[in-house]
């Protein structure tokens, strides 16, 4: 079930690639490590398009599975 609209998901894609890239070929060292690992949660996030914060939260940023059957 996707619970994320399509502009969540370029920006989760997009902010985990930066961080991924800036912990791993930028920072180096064990804080770069950690950036890096960070970079992960978005980016699978944005390429699988659920959140489960969203759904402990009850909370999208898509449009419901109703609503868009109904269009």
């Amino acid at each position: 079930m996707v619970n994320e609209a399509g502009w969540d998901r370029a920006v989760r894609v997009a902010l985990g690639v930066v961080l991924l890239v800036v912990g791993f070929a930028v920072m180096g060292g064990t804080g770069g490590t950690v950036v890096g690992i960070i970079g992960f949660v978005p980016l699978l996030t944005g390429l699988s398009g659920w959140c489960p914060l969203y759904t402990v939260a009850k909370f999208r940023t898509n449009r419901a599975p109703s609503d868009a059957a109904a269009r």
